[in-house]
């Protein structure tokens, strides 16, 4: 009985229809974003992805916000710093993307593998220079939140900080990002210089 009952129950069980629901928003992209333990090309490529939606997609209506919207102003502030929270993330990721590929020093044994060592290279800095392409976005946002003086949505904190230090210089992607390419650049010097005698 129980060898003809299992089946049974197996193809019903797989003929059950989920539910789900689409996906429109803004706000709903951005809870598909997630951070693994260990973070793999891959996971960095598919946060970017959702990441790459919310920021083209529309916000939700602003009952369904991630903090609580009283008036105009603060639905105006939240967007402001949700847009530059997300461009923040978009440089994370490919932060995240390009240390994946990054070699943070040239050495002497690694010679045998020059060309794959300076293609990995190349990849990181296309990814780190693509990091950088979203701060000036982040920025704009962050200084048209700060625009709008005395009004505080402790619900997204953490937006509220990185708009603060945006303004006030504490975190300036520019010199970070322009630091790892000057030393990604160095690397890469030292790989092209390798010859026969380096190993």
């Amino acid at each position: 009985m129980k060898k003809i009952l299992l089946p049974i129950l197996l193809l019903f069980a797989s003929s059950l229809i989920l539910a789900a629901y689409p996906v429109y928003y803004k706000e709903q992209y951005y809870k598909l974003y997630h951070i693994h333990y260990i973070q793999y090309p891959d996971d960095s490529i598919e946060n970017i992805f959702w990441l790459e939606k919310a920021i083209e997609a529309d916000f939700a209506n602003p009952l369904y916000a991630l903090a609580k919207i009283g008036d105009k102003k603060s639905w105006e502030r939240y967007r402001y710093l949700f847009n530059m929270h997300l461009e923040l993330k978009m440089i994370e990721q490919h932060l995240a993307l390009g240390s994946k590929f990054d070699k943070r020093e040239a050495f002497f044994f690694n010679a045998p593998w020059k060309r794959e060592n300076l293609d990995s290279l190349k990849t990181a800095e296309t990814a780190y220079k693509t990091a950088l392409s979203y701060w000036p976005k982040a920025k704009e946002w962050a200084n048209k939140a700060e625009s709008i003086k005395f009004l505080y949505l402790p619900e997204v904190q953490f937006w509220e900080d990185e708009a603060t230090r945006i303004v006030q210089g504490s975190l300036d992607y520019d010199r970070i990002i322009t630091k790892e390419l000057n030393r990604l650049n160095r690397v890469k010097l030292a790989f092209e210089n390798m010859d026969e005698a380096s190993y």
